[in-house]
């Protein structure tokens, strides 16, 4: 891949078709505009490549092969927020780039790319410019012709593009000015997605099991198909290796094998356990280098709290190294792990379960009830291993009861948010109650992780020669942050327990 971009832009339209022979207004004074500068037409030619079913249009993701212009190539665009869109760019081939491929697979899988719409531009391009000089955006009104199959249309756009360090406020100063020079802002969020509804190619809507709105059916599945959206979402995203992005999708893959369990009174879990094992699965190779990555942190941060007079020995390059040897390959087989045919095959599992779900009795019942005793029956599983934990001496046997809490914690929290859309502001209240007692039991397995492994680090420090005292520090640190976990349970606990549907 040649390039990624931060595109973030503002279309409009003319209000009547004959405006648009007066021109775009004259934005000399507006928001600090102090020049428009003329850049002169260019003729652009773009082939938007999908599947069939237009897939990658339905998730509002574009990808094209286009020539003319300063940026000639492929291009593939994601939506990030609207109006603001990362565009990945490659260079002009035949076919599509491989980097490209990898990047749309969660949403193309086993079908085929291939053109489905043609897009002829002249573009008439201006700079913005403050009084300096510098390039505030560039605006460009494009005359276009669409073709796709036999049918074809034709209109006139602006498009306002932000420079690099420019806020939105400009936008919306443009976005006022256009309105009175009879400009609206368009109601497509693309030029393809305007190519598709006005020659009749907008992709159909994924098929979804014919169910009353209220019913305890319509919610869950409201809420699994959301997980499942983010799951696909935040392929590319992890490729890119974008910040947060494993974390988000192992999120999405614990909320919906916890969603299975919550809710199996709506769901047959003879279909759905099979999926839970292969969600279990997929987190598993994400959490690799991920468990090592907030590791690692932790581990630097003490560090930076110790004074320099208690660092005895090499401790960071100790530490670099350590981090080195436990994350290699583990990029690798994250990505191994999505091109695998097994996540393509849950993919297309979960896609066949939402379309066709396994659903049971309860799953016609109005939604509040079903998911009122759902919630509540896993508090009553929390409850149940909060004091199972809190009853034993402390110890390796208390350490994973209190880790078997923190599940069950977990699965409490997301079972009240998946409610939270017909139970209201109590189911909210109390997963941001629960939340806390999950915070605390993960920090105190945190610990156990961390104190595990810094068992290991004095282990190799000693026997390179090397003095431990260091990591015996950080060691005693940890065992005192797990004890104040233990002492703040209760509490937390009593006050999560207090809050009620």
């Amino acid at each position: 891949m040649a390039d990624i971009k931060r595109e973030i832009e503002r279309k409009f339209e003319f209000t009547k078709p004959k405006a648009a022979g007066r021109g775009v207004p004259d934005l000399t004074g507006t928001a600090g505009i102090a020049a428009v500068l003329d850049q002169g037409t260019v003729d652009l030619d773009a082939v938007y490549y999908d599947t069939p079913d237009g897939r990658l249009a339905a998730d509002g993701l574009t990808l094209r092969r286009r020539t003319g212009g300063a940026d000639a190539g492929w291009h593939l665009k994601l939506p990030v927020s609207p109006g603001v869109r990362d565009e990945v760019r490659a260079e002009l081939s035949d076919t599509v780039p491989r980097g490209l491929a990898a990047l749309v697979r969660s949403r193309v899988r086993g079908q085929e790319l291939g053109p489905q719409v043609r897009l002829l531009s002249s573009r008439k391009v201006s700079h913005l410019l403050d009084a300096d000089g510098a390039l505030l955006a560039e605006l460009s009104t494009d005359t276009v012709i669409a073709e796709r199959e036999d049918a074809s249309a034709g209109w006139t756009e602006v498009e306002v593009e932000l420079a690099d360090g420019v806020g939105p406020e400009l936008l919306d100063a443009v976005e006022k000015a256009f309105k009175k020079g009879g400009l609206k802002v368009s109601g497509a969020p693309s030029k393809l997605a305007r190519a598709l509804a006005e020659t009749g190619g907008e992709p159909a809507p994924r098929p979804e099991p014919g169910l009353d709105s209220a019913s305890a059916g319509a919610a869950v599945l409201a809420y699994l198909r959301a997980q499942r959206d983010a799951l696909v979402a935040q392929d590319p995203a992890v490729r890119r290796d974008l910040p947060d992005s494993v974390h988000q999708m192992r999120v999405a893959t614990r909320r919906l094998r916890s969603a299975f369990k919550t809710y199996r009174k709506v769901l047959d879990r003879e279909a759905t356990d099979p999926l839970g094992a292969e969600l279990k699965w997929l987190a598993g190779e994400l959490g690799v280098d991920r468990d090592q990555e907030v590791l690692m942190e932790r581990f630097q941060g003490h560090l930076d709290g110790v004074p320099r007079t208690l660092l005895l020995g090499p401790v960071r390059g100790r530490l670099r190294i350590w981090n080195t040897t436990r994350r290699a390959g583990s990029r690798k087989r994250v990505l191994a792990a999505l091109d695998s045919r097994r996540h393509l095959d849950l993919l297309d599992a979960l896609d066949a379960l939402l379309a066709d779900p396994p659903l049971l009795p309860a799953a016609g019942g109005s939604a509040r009830p079903v998911l009122t005793r759902a919630v509540r029956r896993d508090l009553r599983r929390l409850s149940r291993r909060v004091d199972a934990a809190l009853a034993l001496e402390p110890g390796s046997a208390r350490d994973v009861a209190l880790h078997e809490a923190r599940k069950a914690a977990k699965r409490a929290r997301y079972a009240a948010e998946a409610a939270a859309a017909v139970l209201g502001s109590p189911a909210k209240d109390l997963a941001k109650a629960v939340k806390s007692v999950q915070t605390t039991l993960g920090e105190h397995q945190d610990s156990v992780v961390a104190r595990e492994a810094l068992r290991l680090l004095a282990v190799q420090a000693n026997g390179a020669g090397e003095s431990s005292f260091t990591w015996g520090l950080l060691y005693a640190r940890e065992e005192a942050l797990a004890e104040r976990c233990e002492r703040e349970l209760p509490g937390i606990w009593a006050e999560a327990s207090a809050v009620t549907l």
